[in-house]
């Protein structure tokens, strides 16, 4: 599990994220939700190692995370950031063999073994009909499929996701968080995953922690989170709260 013991997060003259003690176990799919500015997207790059703490630790597996050596904690650890690095050039299959670089190093021998994890994140995500063509040519979902088969690629232990359903249409984002769910489950990975809506959010997330102004809010199961009070406290306008149409026991939120 990831481990937060005090940690905050500071720029000259504002503090983006304030002391915060967290525990994000690892098997489960975990929202951070909040406003714009709310400390999300800080809170994964801190995750990812991809910013260093100004104040406090965070522990992975009971290591420092600063401990980790690079190629260490990319076997642990895929992160898919907001803004997707360029992929001109590369097809879908040569994007998803980016992720076996953890295992076998920028000068080393392609194996067996690569080419089986490569091909297994393939089928598991359904790219394998379009693994020849160009990653710039795809559509939004089907890109966002294949990074996600480059990061099941590394074999990681957790994946960390920010905002992958921003740029989708309301299809896309359903297709991409069932996928994510469903890797979660058949490969007993952690997910952290930054999401917008409280309803997709609660929809596929099993826990969620709520950020505001770099503070930890409030943090339970979705239906915990899904009331009026709570709602409004998260993202600042009255939500009314109703029953969900379909799932006996769960709730929507409606502004």
């Amino acid at each position: 599990m990831f481990i937060l013991d005090a940690v905050t997060y500071r720029i000259p003259g504002k503090t983006l994220l304030h002391p915060l003690d967290l525990k994000i176990d690892h098997g489960r799919m975990v929202g951070l939700i909040g406003h714009n500015g709310s400390g999300k997207s800080t809170l994964i790059k801190l995750l990812a190692r991809q910013l260093i703490p100004s104040d406090g630790q965070i522990t992975l597996e009971e290591t420092p995370l600063a401990n980790w050596r690079d190629r260490a904690l990319a076997r642990q650890i895929a992160y898919l950031p907001q803004q997707l690095p360029p992929a001109e050039g590369l097809t879908a299959a040569d994007l998803v063999r980016f992720g076996r670089y953890p295992w076998h190093g920028a000068l080393g021998r392609f194996s067996k073994e690569d080419q089986e994890q490569v091909d297994k994140a393939m089928a598991m995500t359904g790219i394998g009909g379009f693994a020849d063509r160009a990653v710039d040519a795809l559509s939004g979902g089907e890109r966002q499929r294949v990074w996600l088969a480059m990061l099941l690629a590394q074999n990681p232990s957790y994946l960390l996701l920010d905002e992958p359903t921003s740029a989708l249409d309301i299809a896309h984002q359903v297709e991409v968080l069932s996928l994510v769910r469903s890797l979660c489950d058949q490969l007993d990975i952690g997910v952290v995953v930054v999401l917008h809506d409280i309803n997709m959010a609660a929809r596929y997330c099993d826990h969620l922690i709520a950020l505001h102004s770099g503070k930890l809010l409030v943090q339970g199961t979705p239906n915990d989170l899904m009331s009026s009070e709570t709602l409004q406290a998260i993202y600042g306008i009255p939500m009314s709260v109703m029953a969900h149409p379909h799932t006996e026991g769960d709730r929507i939120a409606v502004v």
